[in-house]
């Protein structure tokens, strides 16, 4: 009996002491139909599982420019976005003009973009002067795409006055290329994306190969642009190599955060990179080495913490 009564006893001081609370992280990526969000899924498990006190998760969102403004209000405290539009935010450039947020830091850089320009073969479409007078998504809106599109196509002559520019996300860039709804689309996002891999599942695509003198023209305008290969194969039907643009994808936090949650997010990134990678392989090109060559505004003192823990070399410019 008192056996009873003890462990009864027991049971209701347990009932009594309150669950710590975990502190809830907000990590702003993309639409569903890019690579953002299940990157940002992925680092949400890697935190929830690694980093004591705290619950992260992964929110759909406009994508880049969208998330630095998320960074700025503190409605977001990780956020996932485009080298250029990280650096145009830092600096008060570009979409950011007059609206400089100097907070910002980087945590990594977590892989790199392939600007995928997609038309159905049916459509004619061969080359980017032929989007002239043609139905065009440049992507959503807020979103690192419709940088990237803008740049490349005023760097070659084209303006928004010259086609018919369609702000449609990712899922909707490819329904609406099913059904004849536009004619062409741009994609700024990590290969294979899964709106792409739907859409040349049930459809003929073709994937437009930038000429020599365009792609020249476009790093000439922004010079976080990269030349880089999507690989034959990689959707149904686009057999050859095609030579596209690319840009890194940089995980940002505002200068506010703790130095020892920064250093706890990007050691149990680093260490659990694995799980990240089973996620996506676009994870396989997040390195430390990736991260010191591509990111484009200072790192997070706790981030450096880190780094200088494992022995990196960290440039001077990546220091606040």
């Amino acid at each position: 009996m008192k056996l009873v009564q003890a462990l009864a006893a027991s049971t209701l001081v347990a009932l009594a002491v309150p669950a710590v609370a975990q502190e809830q992280l907000s990590i702003a990526t993309g639409g569903t139909g890019g690579v953002y969000y299940p990157m940002g899924g992925g680092l949400a498990e890697i935190i929830n599982a690694n980093v004591d006190g705290y619950s992260a998760t992964a929110e759909v969102t406009g994508a880049s420019v969208e998330n630095m403004g998320l960074i700025a209000t503190g409605d977001a405290d990780l956020a996932i976005a485009l080298a250029d539009t990280v650096a145009q935010a830092y600096s008060g450039t570009g979409r950011f003009e007059g609206q400089q947020l100097p907070m910002v830091r980087g945590l990594a850089s977590m892989y790199a973009n392939m600007v995928q320009i997609v038309a159905l073969e049916s459509s004619g479409i061969t080359s980017l002067q032929d989007l002239v007078g043609r139905r065009v998504s440049v992507g959503a809106p807020g979103s690192g795409t419709e940088v990237n599109a803008d740049a490349i196509l005023q760097a070659n002559g084209i303006s928004y006055d010259d086609i018919d520019e369609q702000r449609l996300n990712f899922n909707e860039t490819a329904d609406a290329l099913a059904n004849g709804d536009i004619d062409a689309g741009f994609w700024s996002v990590g290969a294979p994306t899964s709106s792409i891999l739907n859409l040349s599942t049930t459809n003929d695509i073709v994937i437009i190969q930038l000429t020599e003198e365009e792609l020249a023209a476009a790093q000439a305008a922004d010079a976080t642009f990269a030349v880089t290969t999507l690989a034959g194969g990689t959707y149904t039907g686009v057999d050859a190599d095609i030579t596209v643009l690319g840009i890194p994808n940089v995980l940002v936090v505002s200068s506010e955060m703790s130095d020892d949650l920064a250093y706890a997010i990007t050691r149990a990134m680093f260490e659990n990179i694995a799980d990240l990678q089973a996620v996506h392989p676009a994870a396989n090109e997040t390195t430390v080495e990736f991260t010191m060559s591509a990111t484009p505004v200072p790192l997070h003192p706790g981030a450096i913490r880190y780094y200088e823990e494992i022995g990196a070399a960290i440039p001077d410019d990546l220091r606040p």
